[in-house]
């Protein structure tokens, strides 16, 4: 669910934005499926009110729904507080959907500041069994950006 933007100092921001999700939740849990709270960094959305992992991880805790979980995406992640894998760690019980892009640049994750395949490795021993999206932008022709993708695919 996104937040949309405000300034979390703004009382009725974060009240809106609370009730927003105590009232998705319960429609989508009928439905079986999970509401997703995806904090995203400053430098690409400047303004967005859930810029926070501690703060949707806070949220996530205080609204006790079964169903609010976290999207936990690596770029913004990276970008907004890093330690990565720790947070990982910590994290995963309300994880839901993991992202992944490169950091700095937002393309294929293949290399810059992360190394995808420790984290894909660490996922795995972590028991992690959800999906694992990506958000980036291909440096060149969608084909060619799907490169990356070759030593983990299963046929």
């Amino acid at each position: 669910m996104m937040s949309g933007n405000a300034s979390r100092a703004d009382v009725d921001a974060a009240m809106s934005y609370r009730r927003a999700i105590c009232h998705t939740a319960p429609i989508l849990a009928e439905r079986g499926a999970d509401l997703l709270l995806e904090p995203i960094n400053s430098r690409n959305m400047p303004a967005y009110f859930l810029n926070d992992f501690g703060y949707a991880t806070d949220l996530i805790a205080d609204l006790a729904l079964p169903n609010l979980k976290l999207q936990f995406d690596v770029y913004h992640r990276q970008i907004l507080h890093g330690d990565v894998t720790m947070s990982f760690r910590t994290l995963q019980p309300i994880v839901a959907h993991v992202q992944i892009a490169s950091v700095p640049s937002r393309n294929e994750p293949d290399g810059e500041e992360l190394n995808y395949p420790y984290l894909f490795a660490e996922f795995d021993r972590l028991g992690y069994d959800g999906f694992v999206g990506c958000e980036y932008k291909p440096r060149a022709a969608t084909h060619e950006g799907l490169g990356w993708f070759k030593p983990y695919r299963r046929v």
